[in-house]
């Protein structure tokens, strides 16, 4: 389940758990959700919660603003980092600001879907963005 409050990052090793069970994006804003105190305190199937890696919007509503995706771009991230790029394109191709998207992380999503682990993840976030 992607939750943005979450500790750990996904990572290489919820590869095949996601495949058995697959990913759980909450369409909704997720400042509404803070101001109203969060998602329920247990995942469905006690499936582990993950953020994703720090990632830039494509969207027309958030361009360009670090971590700011909407539900379509965190779902394309979450399938390309669990190892099914096509898949993630083609989710993607349909939405605004999808392309753009991948062609603002290409490089990044490349990066951290190679991440052995979730520290991994973290100390590449610290490379690119400090911190």
């Amino acid at each position: 389940m992607l939750d943005p409050y979450a500790a750990d990052p996904i990572a290489r090793p919820d590869r095949a758990r996601a495949l058995r069970q697959g990913v759980l994006a909450i369409d909704c804003s997720w400042n509404a959700l803070s101001r109203r105190g969060h998602l329920a305190s247990r995942a469905p199937n006690g499936s582990p919660r993950r953020r994703l890696p720090f990632l830039i919007a494509g969207n027309p509503q958030h361009y360009g603003r670090l971590g700011e995706l909407n539900t379509v771009e965190a779902l394309g991230a979450a399938v390309y980092l669990l190892g099914r790029p096509e898949e993630a394109i083609r989710l993607l191709a349909g939405f605004a600001g999808g392309p753009a998207f991948l062609e603002m992380n290409r490089d990044r999503l490349d990066r951290f879907a190679e991440a052995k682990d979730a520290p991994s993840v973290r100390e590449l976030e610290r490379a690119l963005y400090g911190g």
